[in-house]
């Protein structure tokens, strides 16, 4: 049996002198415990040594991901022929098998000899000093960990976590110094604040305008593209109630409407590019929630790859951990949507289906990040797909709500009996509760005759009081009568 062991210098081939060795798992370290009885177990059969560092770190990069290199191939061709060879990653001895067919060996034994000739590799291997092997483990070490920083797939999205992170600090900083020139030019034109919304628009007149007497002679039909806009600022100049400045107060004013200006069009160029490396890297990420909620989603997971980790319920309400967590404190509901909430697809819902839409659309973006970070395609077919799934999803939940509204037979309104005694809304009568009359007891032992019938015109809720007593003495009456006889 042949060893294949991975040196910084080079890959070495050692011939297992007594196999009955490795039966013995527990003891085999007595057996390197010096370099002579190391080399009664093994011996060195070849060694294939690096040319220079870049050959060392693409054999060591490919070893990594589990590749044998083109040298190591032949080598292993040229001296493992019949041999069976014991390798210390599973995976690299598949795809040794795999394209050599030479049968490979990984277990427990053969990763404890690795360790052993480890601790004896300078002595089993001549020419190989310790004072060569530190410098050597060194320098491939520092190459293969910049290598790593710089080619990982993993770390691509580093660009979009640096530049969404960007994009909101220059927007806060966009916000800032335009409420500044709106605040400070104020003073002197207060009236413009309303009259022009937009603070892109705003710093452009202002840095055109300088003086609110020169507006009258100015065009601002390439900023203003309202013609009524610009003919209200012109009315508003004339009669404007601000103070005077100085011309070095508007030269100032002017510079930072310069900065506005400049930060506004950065903002416009690193967009762009925010979208085309999101377009790249996520496309069925980006055709599902956008370009920016992408984004974010992926910088608050870290990496798209740690996002594709997570389930959709987690997706769902990425960035709102504090409500999550007092909600749980608090014992009341939990938030229905984080990050995700700003994604068009919520936005076009009606406030009582936001949820289902947010955690729908969570469910299929889990899906759509992980065939992006994972999947081999680079198309956004996927992400179109659940667009149109979701959005035929969010009509149907409408035509519901319509149908309902438009009287179909689950919503049909409850027909109430109408009882004119009983107030609006509520159990109680209006009539008072009606009491016991002793007066309308029949007589005890009175004769087989009838008994007289109540006046027909008396009512049976209102007039019933009023009827009660006079069938009462009619009846006392007749019996007093039917006494006297």
């Amino acid at each position: 049996m042949l060893v294949l062991f991975e040196t910084p210098a080079g890959f070495a081939l050692f011939k297992v002198l007594d196999e009955g060795k490795l039966d013995k798992v527990e003891d085999l370290w007595k057996e390197f415990t010096t370099s002579d009885s190391a080399r009664k177990v093994v011996e060195l059969k070849a060694f294939n040594k690096f040319e220079n560092t870049s050959d060392a770190l693409s054999a060591a990069t490919l070893i990594i991901d589990s590749k044998p290199t083109k040298g190591l191939r032949k080598f292993l061709q040229k001296h493992c022929e019949g041999e069976t060879l014991a390798v210390a990653d599973s995976k690299l001895g598949n795809a040794i098998k795999e394209k050599l067919k030479i049968d490979c060996l990984h277990n427990s034994a053969v990763m404890e000899l690795m360790r052993r000739l480890r601790n004896q590799l300078t002595e089993l291997i001549s020419g190989l000093g310790a004072q060569d092997l530190g410098p050597m483990s060194l320098g491939l070490s520092h190459s293969l960990s910049r290598y790593k920083l710089k080619f990982s797939p993993e770390k691509v999205d580093t660009m979009i976590i640096q530049a969404i992170g960007l994009l909101d600090d220059l927007d806060k900083e966009l916000n800032t110094y335009a409420m500044r020139v709106r605040e400070w030019y104020g003073w002197h034109f207060p009236e413009l604040t309303k009259i022009v919304a937009d603070n892109i628009q705003y710093a452009k007149v202002v840095k055109m305008m300088g003086d609110r007497t020169n507006a009258e002679s100015l065009d601002f039909s390439e900023i203003l593209s309202d013609d009524e806009v610009e003919a209200q600022l012109k009315e508003a100049a004339v009669i404007s109630m601000g103070t005077e400045v100085s011309e070095l107060d508007l030269l100032n004013i002017r510079e930072l409407c310069d900065q506005v200006l400049a930060l506004s069009e950065y903002r416009a160029q690193l967009f762009d590019y925010l979208r085309s490396r999101m377009n790249t890297i996520a496309p069925n990420l980006t055709a599902l929630v956008g370009e920016l909620v992408g984004a974010r989603l992926i910088a608050h997971g870290g990496s798209l790859v740690n996002l594709a980790k997570q389930p959709g319920s987690t997706i769902q309400i990425l960035g709102a951990e504090k409500a999550l967590f007092r909600a749980l404190k608090t014992k009341h509901a939990t938030p229905k949507y984080g990050l995700i909430y700003h994604a068009s697809l919520i936005g076009q819902a009606a406030p009582k289906h936001k949820g289902k839409i947010s955690r729908s659309l969570a469910a299929k973006t889990a899906l759509a990040i992980r065939y992006d970070a994972l999947g081999d395609g680079e198309d956004n077919s996927i992400g179109l797909e659940s667009r149109v799934k979701l959005e035929t999803r969010l009509r149907v939940l409408e035509g519901k709500e319509l149908g309902r509204s438009a009287g179909s037979t689950k919503g049909k309104p409850k027909i109430e009996v109408y009882e004119k005694d009983r107030k609006k809304g509520a159990g109680a009568l209006i009539t008072p509760a009606k009491t016991y009359n002793p007066a309308a007891d029949l007589v005890l032992g009175q004769s087989t005759e009838e008994t007289p019938k109540k006046p027909e015109g008396a009512s049976k809720k209102r007039k019933h009081q009023e009827a009660e007593p006079a069938g009462a003495e009619e009846t006392i009456q007749e019996d007093g009568d039917q006494e006297g006889q």
